[in-house]
Parts: C-alpha cells; structure tokens; sequence
C-alpha cells in the first residue's frame, strides 16, 4: 500500500513509531514537567519551597481576590429531638452548649478562623477578633 492510500489511523500510528524511535536514538530521556520519560527509571525534580511553602515565588493572588466567601458567626450549638423543636413558639429560651462571655466562633466558609466579641458599631452588631485560628491548628481540627 502506498502513503497515498494508507489509513489516517494508520499514518498517525506510524507518526508515532518515528517520534518514539527518535526519542530512543537521542541516548537521554526527555523530561516533561519535572519527570523523566522514556527511562524505565522516573525520576522528578525537587521542589523548592519559599514563599510560605509556595513553589511559584510569582503567585497571583489577583486571581482569587474577588471570590466570595461565607462568613459567619456562631454563639453556640445545641442537639434537641424533633419532637421539642415542634414545640418551639415566640418566647421559647433554648439553651446553647456555651457560657456568657465566651468567645464566638468566626466561620469562612463552614470552617472556623477565628474567635471574637461581640460589639455594637452604630447600632449595628459586630465582632472584635480576639483569637485568630493558626493554619496548623486549622489541619488538626479537620482529622
């Protein structure tokens, strides 16, 4: 069969059996995105970390800027059954598992950043931040 009639399927694969045995005839392994390909042995490029453990020192954070995010704040939590819920009406007092004065708990997102106080800011509700949650202790808290 001549190149005029072969199949494109097959023009592709043969394409491919040139490239490979190219790549076979250069003696070094070509490297794609840090790994060794075409050495039966694969070896990757160490990262560097800086930048808060960052490998781009060039990090856009203009990219995420504008993204938005729930925050919200929580006074305190508590598991009732269904059947006193139903018989919640106005003036029902339900008692939240924390103490006067306590902190409340900064939630972005449904996960806890920070802890505060409230304040009254022209006679709007707002909150002191009194604690800020580390990342460390962030990971801790999800296991």
């Amino acid at each position: 069969m001549s190149d005029q009639e072969q199949d494109p399927n097959e023009a592709l694969a043969d394409e491919w059996a040139a490239a490979l045995e190219e790549q076979g005839d250069e003696g070094d392994a070509a490297v794609e995105g840090g790994m060794a390909v075409g050495d039966d042995n694969a070896s990757f490029d160490e990262l560097q970390a800086d930048n808060n453990g960052c490998a781009d020192s060039d990090v856009n954070l203009q990219a995420i800027l504008d993204v938005p995010v729930t925050l919200s704040m929580e006074i305190g939590r508590t598991r009732i059954k269904i059947r006193n819920l139903l018989q919640l009406n106005q003036g029902s007092v339900v008692e939240l598992d924390r103490l006067a004065g306590e902190p409340m708990d900064v939630l972005v997102n449904g996960t806890l950043v920070a802890q505060g106080e409230v304040v009254v800011v022209n006679e709007k509700f707002g909150i002191r931040l009194t604690d800020i949650i580390s990342p460390a202790d962030r990971i801790t808290q999800l296991k």
